[in-house]
């Protein structure tokens, strides 16, 4: 199975507008915001630009403080951690500066609430470099709440549900020697409502029942009335 990331919808926008922000006049603002339900893909976005641009790339965990965000960047960038915030912003800035790359920063939701969030703006102002903040749908309303950070968004990115070509690329990428018919995907990317994530769990129980029964194509028809996992918890059985 291969590693290869597909060329899905949002990975389209992402690497689009990191683009831009990477090629944009001086004097505009460095920010870009995706921003989605979760399952939609945005941190699989994430991970092809960081590839593509060499990018900085930090996961944001809900327990992190000031300082545990700027050792975990300063750890991806390699870099010896001075003994103050002060100088660790400074430290991230320079290399931001130096470096000409982007920094990704995913989950950034976790920090938004907290006081922690200052720090990006500092960052910026610091490096004027560009910056993605990556995280869930209410990531908008609490930028609209730190002005200063929010006045500095370059593109907005709201990240789009699963379409069907979307389940057709990551079908042929994932399982090359399976065709799914399009009424499969279809019905699949209806009952999962778009998320990526849960069409991503229901490919590979395609691919498992399919390889059990010794074939190499599956339509809606054959698969029949198993039905889709869509997150929903099974129903009791009643005796």
């Amino acid at each position: 199975m291969t590693t290869r990331i597909s060329p899905l919808t949002n990975v389209g926008l992402l690497t689009s507008a990191l683009n831009r922000a990477m090629q944009r006049p001086a004097g505009l603002p460095g920010l870009v915001v995706m921003h989605g339900p979760s399952g939609y893909g945005k941190s699989i976005a994430a991970s092809f630009a960081a590839n593509r641009h060499r990018a900085y790339y930090v996961e944001c965990r809900d327990t992190w403080t000031k300082k545990a965000f700027l050792l975990a960047i300063l750890r991806e960038m390699s870099i010896t951690p001075a003994r103050t915030l002060s100088e660790m912003v400074d430290q991230i800035a320079e290399q931001l500066s130096r470096s000409g790359r982007p920094l990704i920063v995913d989950d950034v939701q976790y920090l938004l609430d907290k006081a922690a969030a200052n720090i990006l703006t500092d960052l910026y102002n610091a490096s004027q470099g560009t910056i993605v903040l990556i995280g869930e749908e209410r990531v908008p309303s609490a930028l609209v709440k730190l002005e200063r950070l929010h006045n500095r968004v370059l593109e907005w990115v709201p990240a789009q549900p699963a379409a069907l070509e979307d389940l057709r690329e990551l079908a042929q990428s994932t399982y090359p020697t399976l065709t799914l018919a399009d009424d499969l995907l279809n019905d699949l990317n209806r009952q999962v409502r778009g998320c990526l994530r849960r069409a991503v769990v229901n490919l590979y129980q395609v691919h498992t029942q399919a390889q059990a029964a010794g074939v190499n194509s599956m339509d809606l028809a054959g698969w029949g009335k198993r039905g889709w996992f869509t997150g929903e918890a099974p129903a009791r059985r009643v005796a």
